[in-house]
């Protein structure tokens, strides 16, 4: 089992299985608080610099290759796009940030978009912050780390693309990981890590993401 998930017997991996499996369809894309979609459901939310991969990895949760589409080109995410998962899950994928080649204005106006959903999002579980494990966690991370503190959204840390690391990395990243956040207040204290291409840790997410719903 991979380092720093919680162990998921076969009984809960396979119900995670199944979850992830049922139809999962795109709802909208939100460009304004006033253009959200209604509270009915739980949600959880994807965040990471640009290029991450979360696109990948919404893709691989699912068992879709085009549920979100992906690309070699930051900042393709410009809006907060919502997928309702057999309507019991809603997920919701946050544009990127770090992206510096976006319009200073385009980019505070995304950014106040984010917080703005962040803080009031009521039915909101858990956001997932991705970080590239090749480089760990980058000082756009840490802001959105602050600002979820600040927000007293709950938060975990996914390591993603470990596939493109050395497995005597693997353990060194994930400790600087667990080390920077052992003292913030909104963190959860578990760091996930995965590869969605490779598969590497994706049953362990479904599993943790079902336990929210």
């Amino acid at each position: 089992m991979d380092q720093g998930i919680e162990d998921f017997d076969a009984a809960q991996l396979e119900a995670a299985r199944v979850f992830f499996s049922r139809s999962c369809d795109f709802i909208m894309g939100a460009v304004s608080l006033s253009s959200l979609p209604n509270v009915d459901l739980p949600e959880v939310a994807f965040a990471g610099r640009s290029n991450v991969g979360k696109s990948s990895l919404l893709n691989a949760l699912t068992f879709r290759k085009n549920l979100a589409r992906s690309s070699n080109t930051p900042g393709r995410t410009r809006e907060l796009n919502f997928f309702n998962l057999d309507q019991k899950l809603m997920l919701a994928d946050l544009p990127g940030y770090g992206y510096a080649r976006a319009s200073k204005t385009a980019v505070a106006k995304w950014s106040a978009l984010t917080r703005d959903y962040l803080r009031g999002r009521v039915n909101l579980r858990r956001v997932f912050v991705l970080v590239d494990a090749r480089h760990g966690l980058k000082s756009t991370d840490i802001e959105v780390m602050d600002m979820l503190d600040e927000a007293a959204a709950v938060y975990q840390i996914v390591l993603t693309k470990l596939d493109k690391i050395k497995l005597a990395e693997r353990q060194s990243v994930l400790a600087r990981t667990q080390a920077a956040i052992a003292k913030r207040p909104a963190a959860f204290p578990r760091v996930a890590a995965v590869s969605a291409h490779k598969g590497t840790g994706m049953a362990d997410l479904r599993a943790e993401i079902l336990s929210l719903v």
